[in-house]
């Protein structure tokens, strides 16, 4: 682990051990003649500037109800500060808590929340910070609403193929979460495209090659840790080969380890070889491995026996929302999926709501402790882990204000270049398929055109490359009405859609004497299938940027170079990516 730079001891120690007397001035400077007692420096087998010996060394000071509290990491309802998370925070002393979408439609008050946990943080208990964490992925999963920037994501980071890419969205992100106080992120989402009927993944990943994922996801977690936030790689050991969603149920795949090992485990060895500080465990069972029929994230054998042992892993472990289903029918209870959680290897339980102070998850938890000495020591463990990440992070150069001004998170956001980066995203990753030289297509030569569609940034865009175009909003599939008949009207139908919506439509125009150009949204799993339409591009989001970038294919402003995240049955060129592929062995 990366030392701490000596001049950042006593600004640490200050913040965490509340067992010694400091004496410190606003500059840094110490009275050294109140430092610290003579067996705190004295021992032989304490270096100072090494985070997991002080953080084994405070660990031993805390009782069990601190440590076991420096473990818990809750979310809260609502924009205020909740009393029962405030609680939490003065009597507990937990160690972080989680941001949700139903905490963020006003950015400048999130800032505000945010600075009275920590704030009661910091005057409780031992006083230490807070991990503030949330879901920043980019894309459809941004969980911080409010001023901050909409993104094309990941994928279209995939069909861009440029790691360049991948860093500065993990920047431009961090840098706006940076300024609401928030330093850590569940991001980068390493899954992969591998099963086109997920109803999860999709566009949340770089698509289904894993070397590139292992790339991308790098650069994505470097440019989160140049603005200081703590990044995340999920959801371990991969969820994308299903099509089921962990929310509800627990997902069953059977691939065997060989072909985890070099598929989706591959973004992994990257992430780790590079240092990523925390892996988010995912609710997947896996029975064709050692793990059983187990959720990955209650696993002993996947998150020590192959993740830290077998790896190399040896930065914090948090579990995906332990309120899921995917975890929550296996275990039962949610008192026993907590206790599950720890003794598999998980240092940070996470859930979604704050939990009573009293109720039976602290209760068995703390008897356990009591009654069980390997527990007792698991939870431990994960409490010295909890607070080496704290004490590297905080003691760093490059690390979030524990506290945050308000009025940075109202005047500053989203960030000004960040918006120009993302309009850009979106124009590489435009991916145009098969066009029949249909492309670039005039409004002259489109001649009279209707667009078709149920987005009205899709219809605005639209209009504005094809003026005079007229528009249908698709109705539902059971109920497409007069759409074949108005496409016999006109020379161009543009058909905006996605895999979950529109197919029936396509169906309708498939012998259509017009003009047909398909508009792909979100995840193009669904391409191979329609080879017969007359020109098809593809964006990866719904942002406005996204569907401007797409007419602007279309009408051939931009090149739309970009490379489907995935191979399209027989319809597709050797991706960009197949060179640094093929470079990468198995040994690696």
């Amino acid at each position: 682990m990366r030392k701490i730079k000596p001049e950042k001891i006593f600004f640490i120690l200050i913040l965490f051990f509340t067992l010694t007397v400091f004496s410190l001035s606003l500059t840094g400077e110490v009275n050294e003649e109140s430092i610290i007692p003579g067996s705190f420096w004295d021992s032989t087998l304490l270096d100072p500037s090494d985070p997991w010996q002080l953080a084994l060394y405070i660990t031993e000071q805390m009782s069990d109800e601190q440590a076991l509290a420096q473990t818990m990491m809750f979310g809260w309802l609502g924009a205020e500060p909740h009393p029962l998370t405030l609680n939490w925070i003065r009597q507990r002393g937990i160690g972080g808590v989680k941001v949700f979408g139903w905490n963020t439609n006003d950015t400048r008050r999130l800032a505000e929340t945010i600075a009275v946990f920590q704030t009661t943080a910091l005057e409780s208990g031992l006083g230490i910070p807070l991990l503030v964490a949330t879901d920043q992925e980019g894309g459809l999963v941004r969980h911080v609403r409010g001023n901050t920037s909409i993104t094309p994501g990941n994928m279209a980071i995939g069909a861009s193929g440029r790691p360049i890419d991948a860093y500065w969205a993990g920047y431009y992100i961090g840098r706006e979460l940076a300024l609401l106080g928030i330093n850590m992120n569940f991001a980068p989402t390493v899954d992969l495209f591998n099963n086109r009927e997920s109803s999860l993944i999709g566009t949340r990943a770089f698509g289904a090659d894993p070397v590139m994922a292992g790339i991308l996801g790098a650069a994505f977690a470097k440019g989160q840790r140049d603005t200081g936030i703590i990044a995340t790689a999920k959801h371990f050991p991969g969820h994308g080969d299903t099509a089921l969603d962990s929310h509800g149920v627990l997902p069953i795949i059977n691939a065997p380890l060989e072909i985890l090992w070099d598929r989706e485990l591959l973004p992994y060895r990257f992430l780790i070889s590079e240092g990523i500080p925390a892996v988010m465990s995912g609710h997947l069972a896996f029975p064709n491995t050692p793990g059983g029929n187990s959720p990955a994230s209650l696993s002993s054998w996947f998150l020590n026996d192959l993740l830290r042992d077998e790896m190399g892993f040896t930065g914090l472990i948090v579990t995906d929302d332990l309120i899921m289903g995917g975890a929550l029918n296996y275990a039962r209870t949610l008192p026993l999926a907590v206790k599950r959680a720890l003794e598999a290897g998980n240092d940070v339980i996470m859930l979604s709501q704050t939990p009573a102070l009293n109720d039976a998850i602290w209760n068995l938890l703390i008897t356990s402790m009591r009654d069980e000495p390997e527990f007792r020591e698991r939870v431990r463990d994960a409490c010295r882990r909890v607070l080496a990440l704290k004490l590297e992070y905080f003691g760093s150069d490059n690390f979030v204000p524990i506290v945050p001004d308000p009025a940075q998170a109202g005047t500053n956001l989203p960030h000004p270049e960040g918006s120009s980066f993302f309009l850009n995203l979106a124009a590489r990753s435009v991916t145009i398929i098969d066009d029949k030289n249909t492309f670039p297509l005039s409004p002259e030569d489109a001649g009279r055109v209707l667009l078709a569609g149920n987005y009205s940034e899709f219809f605005n865009a639209g209009r504005r490359a094809f003026p005079g175009a007229a528009s249908y909003s698709l109705p539902s599939a059971s109920n497409l009405g007069d759409l074949a008949f108005q496409a016999r009207n006109v020379d161009t139908v543009i058909l905006c859609v996605s895999v979950r919506f529109g197919s029936a439509a396509l169906q309708q125009l498939r012998n259509l004497n017009a003009r047909l150009i398909v508009f792909s949204i979100l995840d193009p799993g669904f391409l191979d299938e329609i080879s017969w339409a007359d020109g098809t591009v593809a964006v990866y989001s719904l942002t406005p940027e996204s569907f401007a970038a797409g007419f602007s294919a279309i009408l051939g402003r931009i090149p739309g170079e970009g490379t489907m995240p995935f191979i399209l049955d027989g319809n597709q060129p050797v991706p960009r990516n197949a060179v640094i592929r093929n470079t990468i062995t198995r040994d690696q």
